[in-house]
């Protein structure tokens, strides 16, 4: 599917918007010179981006083997970020040189071993974490989870060749009028080979024991709806309870942005944990076709077997996934979330964030 085309006044409101952007940049660029030339810096060394502030990050030391010196927030420091340099994210790993007064400068971003990205409001791809290995995916019994941004999130998470976790939040609320939706939701993905942890974020021993240990070792990011408790599981988990949470809408019972930018928590039994802010779509415009196929992971054994070459998996005949799908073998909802995810494929759209 070809791309939406714009009208003139949306493409307006595009151009205007990132000429904009690009003046903000120039002006910053000058600022940070200006800045930096009456400061005095340190040499360059590593650090690691664990918070974004508008035009500064937040830095902290790293050694030459890229492990943190000493995970103490008093060695952190605000830094300005040179014109040239891509958008950094929570997770980058970068090149720095500490200043005075909170003003130091980072002089470049090294590669990325990994990077989780969604679109924005205006189409453009926008990292979320890098340098991650675990991608957790949280959810709850409320806000009631969506099973098909839970696939999307499963297939930006094979694209990028992460294992993904489901991360079932709430599980004190479960009741007699839901037990039974969360506990079919739980075996699907359990059936189709996902690892599903089931946890409440009111549970303090639970989420300082066996949820710690399990997160030990990695980095891993929470991604989600916002209102899931990602904040409060990781305020649990760290037992610091000057991390912010927000209650649920008590009109739409849905998540309030609580959490505004991502930010890396060192854990106390090691690893490294990135809290994301909330949403309530996941746009893959950005894949193609084929990814989309290989990132239901159903859908892997009959691939390649269609009677057609340029079959498109509708309603022609010795179409295997069709015929997977009749057997059984591919859910109902598993299907319907493939076929709205794929009559979005390139098409950039606007999604709430």
């Amino acid at each position: 599917m070809s791309k939406r085309k714009l009208n003139r006044r949306q493409q307006w409101r595009i151009e205007k918007i990132q000429a904009e952007k690009a003046a903000r940049a120039d002006k910053k660029a000058s600022k940070v010179e200006s800045d930096l030339t009456t400061g005095e810096l340190s040499p360059e060394q590593k650090g690691r981006v664990v918070a974004h502030f508008g035009q500064t990050v937040e830095i902290e030391p790293l050694s030459d083997d890229d492990s943190t010196i000493i995970p103490d927030p008093e060695l952190r420091q605000r830094c300005f970020v040179r014109a040239n340099i891509d958008s950094l994210v929570t997770g980058d790993i970068v090149v720095w040189r500490a200043g005075v007064d909170d003003k130091g400068v980072v002089e470049a971003r090294l590669e990325r071993q990994s990077v989780l990205q969604r679109p924005d409001n205006y189409g453009q791809l926008k990292p979320v974490a890098a340098n991650i290995d675990r991608i957790v995916i949280v959810v709850a019994t409320e806000p009631v989870p969506h099973v098909n941004l839970i696939d999307r999130y499963l297939v930006a998470s094979e694209t990028l060749d992460i294992q993904p976790t489901i991360l079932f939040n709430k599980s004190d609320l479960i009741d007699d009028s839901n037990r039974q939706d969360i506990e079919r939701m739980i075996a699907l993905y359990r059936g189709l080979g996902y690892e599903v942890l089931s946890t409440s974020a009111n549970d303090i021993e639970d989420c300082e024991t066996h949820l710690l240990n399990w997160l030990s070792d990695h980095t891993s990011v929470f991604v989600g709806q916002s209102g899931v408790g990602k904040s409060s599981l990781i305020r649990s988990i760290l037992g610091d309870q000057s991390i912010r949470v927000g209650p649920l809408s008590e009109t739409t019972r849905k998540g309030t942005h609580t959490t505004t930018t991502a930010r890396l928590f060192h854990l106390p039994k090691g690893g490294k944990l990135v809290d994301s802010p909330g949403i309530r779509e996941f746009g893959l415009w950005h894949i193609d076709e084929h990814e989309l196929l290989e990132g239901f992971i159903e859908f892997r054994p009959f691939l390649g077997h269609c009677k057609f070459r340029d079959c498109q998996h509708k309603k022609e005949p010795g179409c295997a996934i069709l015929e997977a799908h009749e057997n059984g073998d591919i859910t109902d909802g598993r299907m319907q979330s493939y076929e709205r995810i794929k009559a979005t494929l390139g098409d950039i759209e606007t999604f709430n964030a």
